[in-house]
């Protein structure tokens, strides 16, 4: 792969690990009783032109 290729994946996944760890401490904020819970997680990738859906799921605890 290219060095092109490679800073730009690593600059969208950089970009999706930030906004999707500040869009889930704000989730957090806004909902009372997260203390202790945890939370089923999903996150679902989809490329257009690569045919390619990938779906990682875990848990977040609260």
């Amino acid at each position: 792969m290219s060095d092109d290729f490679n800073m730009s994946m690593r600059k969208f996944l950089k970009q999706v690990g930030v906004t999707s760890q500040q869009a889930i401490e704000e989730a957090m904020r806004e909902t009372e009783g997260t203390d202790g819970k945890t939370f089923d997680a999903k996150v679902v990738l989809t490329v257009d032109g690569l045919d390619l859906t990938h779906t990682v799921t875990g848990k977040i605890q609260g």
